[in-house]
């Protein structure tokens, strides 16, 4: 029971090896590093059978997000002014927040939902989401939905 259709977001860390040559072959290709999929398959060492096989089913989350909206979830300190730390990561990643939600903290701890549009002048979606995780009091952020 195949659906192509299907989408799922991963870490770098749980994708394998050989898919993540193939994005770094078509950035090769992209950029014009190289000119043939020969080469850039080289360069990365991968062969192009494995190229070919996966090349329209693998791409960075950013490339997929222009123009749609992402709603993030996040576990974070109910501490004055972490809530404005996390939306001023989102301004300077040029994305336009949509909707803002936050529970009654419970334990010193609240939950969070922000939806977010990602316009074409926003910067890479991926490196947002982790300087809002490496940011002091957040605990977690995950992505809840992409429309």
């Amino acid at each position: 029971m195949q659906d192509d259709g299907k989408y799922f977001v991963l870490k770098q860390k749980a994708v394998p090896e050989v898919l993540l040559r193939v994005v770094e072959a078509k950035r090769l290709l992209d950029s014009e590093k190289v000119m043939t999929v020969q080469e850039a398959t080289e360069a990365v060492g991968i062969s192009r059978s494995s190229f070919y096989k996966y090349k329209e089913d693998i791409f960075p989350f950013h490339d997929s997000s222009q123009g749609r909206t992402i709603t993030l979830t996040l576990q974070m300190d109910d501490e004055p002014g972490l809530l404005s730390d996390v939306l001023k990561i989102v301004a300077q990643f040029h994305a336009n927040i949509l909707t803002i939600h936050q529970s009654i903290p419970i334990g010193g701890i609240a939950s969070v939902s922000i939806s977010v549009q990602v316009l074409p002048t926003t910067l890479d979606v991926s490196k947002m989401i982790e300087t809002m995780e490496t940011q002091k009091g957040v605990h977690y952020v995950k992505i809840l939905a992409k429309e």
